[in-house]
């Protein structure tokens, strides 16, 4: 599911030099590693195989019966 959220000028000029910055592909995947960051969400509850790559939106999409 994707959305739209409204940032003043400031905070998206710091999203996309933080993007440059760690070489980050997408806002959501820099603005996850920032909330894990923040959290500090163990790696344990992202399953047991650390070497497993992470869901497309597409497949999980499908997952979801969408």
């Amino acid at each position: 599911m994707e959305t739209t959220i409204q940032l003043n000028k400031y905070t998206v000029q710091v999203l996309k030099d933080l993007k440059r910055k760690f070489s980050i592909r997408s806002y959501d995947e820099l603005i996850n590693k920032l909330i894990h960051k923040q959290t500090r969400v163990p790696k344990s509850m992202f399953g047991s195989n650390p070497k497993l790559s992470s869901f497309r939106e597409e497949e999980r999409l499908k997952l979801r019966g969408h």
